[in-house]
């Protein structure tokens, strides 16, 4: 009997096992679940941004560059090379011309470098060249597809049609002479006191589909015989400012906001385990947004320049 009594209190003190919810997904599907979701917004953001909300973000830097050449010009400080009115080196992404090519509607102020960075506020000029409009072969690069994609139709200029340079000197006028691709033979380099030429180069090729595959580079001459004298400029440039190249250094950031991304995952996956999944995503979705704006500018910076 003793021994019977026993087992009866041994069987009655043992914890009993949680009740188990009929419906209630497993932690795992929690994480699983947010994880796809917000994987899926940040991709889908990454397109818009890159091919729509890119545009707005191109238009607004040219907006405040074109401010601020014009203040340059007035008070005579635009720079005419390498070296400011100070004798300081150029900062990288200033603006250093107003290019403006009415055949294709382009009005665009023209930054100094030409990473896959400088690139996102429009047309960059190559700064181992001289500026736009002055004596010597100057290298203008743009985008074909992505933040504004400038130069999106810049092989359906024609030869004879006007480029205009308005830089720290005065206005020039180039005329095409070619659109060439690789392979194509590269005209000789113009050797006259006062001759210029404004080499233009994007990608080949334009639409959404072309940011999926790579693709050569696509340049357009032309010449004038009425350029201003050259300023310096610098020996060398880093790969990154190269055609077709991406910029490496954009990676430490991009790793810390993918991290950011994972702890936002798990952040959501807990929460909704004791909210409410709408209450959970209210919250959670413009972060995820805002992460996914940061994480494309970084991933764009990784892609060729002139996509």
């Amino acid at each position: 009997m003793a021994k019977g009594v026993a087992v009866a209190a041994t069987t009655t003190l043992r914890p009993a096992a949680p009740p188990i919810r009929q419906g209630e997904p497993a932690e795992s599907l929690y994480v699983i679940s947010s994880a796809s979701t917000i994987v899926l917004l940040v991709c889908m953001w990454m397109l818009l941004q890159m091919l729509v909300l890119g545009r707005i973000s191109e238009a607004r830097a040219q907006h405040l560059l074109y401010g601020e050449y014009r203040t340059e010009l007035a008070t005579e400080t635009a720079p005419s090379g390498a070296l400011d009115y100070n004798g300081k080196p150029v900062v990288e992404g200033s603006p250093v011309a107003l290019m403006t090519i009415p055949a294709l509607g382009i009005n665009d102020v023209v930054v100094d470098g030409t990473a896959s960075g400088d690139l996102l506020d429009g047309p960059g000029h190559l700064r181992t060249t001289p500026l736009p409009g002055n004596v010597g072969t100057s290298l203008v690069m743009g985008r074909s597809t992505t933040y504004g994609a400038p130069f999106a139709h810049l092989t359906s200029l024609e030869v004879g049609d006007q480029i205009q340079v308005l830089g720290a000197q005065g206005t020039v006028t180039y005329a095409v002479r070619d659109v060439r691709r690789a392979g194509d033979p590269i005209p000789p380099s113009p050797t006259g006191a006062s001759e210029g030429r404004l080499i233009l180069a994007t990608a080949d090729g334009s639409g959404a589909l072309s940011v999926l595959r790579p693709r050569d580079v696509v340049y357009v001459d032309a010449d004038t015989t009425k350029a201003f004298p050259s300023g310096p400029v610098y020996p060398t440039v880093p790969d990154s400012e190269k055609a077709m190249q991406h910029d490496p250094s954009a990676w430490p950031l991009l790793v810390l906001l993918l991290a950011f991304l994972t702890g936002l995952v798990l952040a959501v996956s807990i929460a909704r385990r004791h909210l409410r999944t709408t209450l959970v995503w209210l919250v959670a979705a413009p972060v995820a947004i805002a992460l996914a704006w940061t994480v494309t500018d970084q991933v764009m910076r990784l892609l060729p320049n002139l996509m």
